[in-house]
């Protein structure tokens, strides 16, 4: 594919992503007009629908901006490193494993802001990660992506049984974190955004230092020695980058699934096998996805809402099951 046509394609997605963003401003239990929106943004006044926009719809769609970015670079590079186009951060169990370690902070420990348990989140992500390929290498034949994905989707169930029986004990701890364990956009301010972010763009520039050695890693452990890449430290800075952004998303919103399963995917197909250019568009297309949802959820039952997480697991689930059907889904 020439990159003339990847270049095109690429900004027709940031068009998507401006849109999308707008909508966001926009659309919910009131709509509210573009010219109101823009006046809110750049000319200040007392009135209750530029609060709205300042005050609700600004950081919800900031925060399904850096949430949108980075599950869906997440899902990128795991999906690289494992060669498995089904992982993502849900279906290999981080995001459990670091909704679970921050259950455990609010839960026992009391910590109710941000700044104290995203570092739970953090180790919740990396704990999950190394039980998943421990789990997935037993056996003759190592780690397969069939195992891993299998040991992710068990040990994933097992850490949310962990996750929701601790939230039935402790019930009053999360009154404040009502709809967080099913991935919300809603109900946080620009602080959360401010708290996540040097996180989220740490874990950006991981991912962009190893992309291009992305490449050879996706063909194969032998095939990426031949070319000269170095494997382990590919893969520790690619897993250190997914532990960042999985764990500051988590932390944030809650456990959100399929947006790092469908975007990558989508972005294969729109631009090839190139790492760089996979990693390129799900910058740009996975806070789309998120905030389409997150409007979409705010509109189907409206005056009520439906949580971004529930909308991604509703489009999610049916593309996770046509990817397993299809023939060669074991490797990139």
């Amino acid at each position: 594919m020439s990159s003339a046509r990847r270049v095109a394609r690429l900004w027709a997605c940031v068009v998507l992503l401006l849109v999308a963003c707008v909508l966001s401003l926009a659309l919910g239990t009131r709509t509210i007009g573009p010219g109101v929106v823009w006046d809110a943004l750049f000319h200040f006044a007392d009135t209750d629908e530029q609060a709205i926009v300042r005050n609700l719809r600004v950081p919800r769609t900031v925060l399904g901006l850096l949430v949108g970015v980075a599950l869906a670079v997440c899902g990128a590079l795991i999906q690289a490193v494992t060669r498995n186009p089904l992982a993502d951060t849900q279906i290999l169990g981080a995001n459990a494993g670091a909704a679970l370690f921050v259950v455990v902070a609010i839960g026992f420990l009391g910590l109710t802001d941000i700044w104290a348990y995203v570092w739970f989140a953090f180790a919740g992500v990396a704990v999950a990660l190394v039980a998943v390929y421990a789990l997935g290498s037993m056996g003759r034949g190592g780690a397969t992506p069939l195992r891993l994905t299998l040991a992710g989707v068990a040990l994933g169930a097992v850490l949310e049984g962990l996750s929701g029986g601790i939230r039935l004990v402790r019930p009053r701890a999360f009154d404040s974190l009502r709809f967080w364990d099913v991935g919300t956009l809603g109900g946080r301010d620009l602080d959360v955004a401010w708290a996540v972010t040097p996180f989220v763009g740490a874990g950006l520039l991981l991912a962009l230092v190893v992309a291009r050695s992305l490449n050879a890693v996706a063909m194969g452990d032998d095939l990426a020695r031949a070319l000269g890449a170095r494997i382990v430290i590919t893969r520790t800075l690619a897993m250190v980058a997914v532990m960042l952004l999985a764990g500051a998303s988590t932390a944030a919103v809650g456990p959100i699934g399929f947006v790092g399963l469908m975007v990558p995917h989508a972005a294969r197909r729109l631009v090839g096998t190139d790492q760089r250019w996979i990693l390129a568009l799900s910058l740009v297309c996975g806070p789309a996805l998120l905030l389409v949802a997150d409007v979409v959820g705010r509109l189907v039952i409206r005056p009520a809402e439906l949580q971004a997480g529930i909308v991604t697991a509703f489009v999610g689930a049916p593309v996770l099951i046509w990817m397993a059907r299809r023939t060669g889904s074991g490797a990139l």
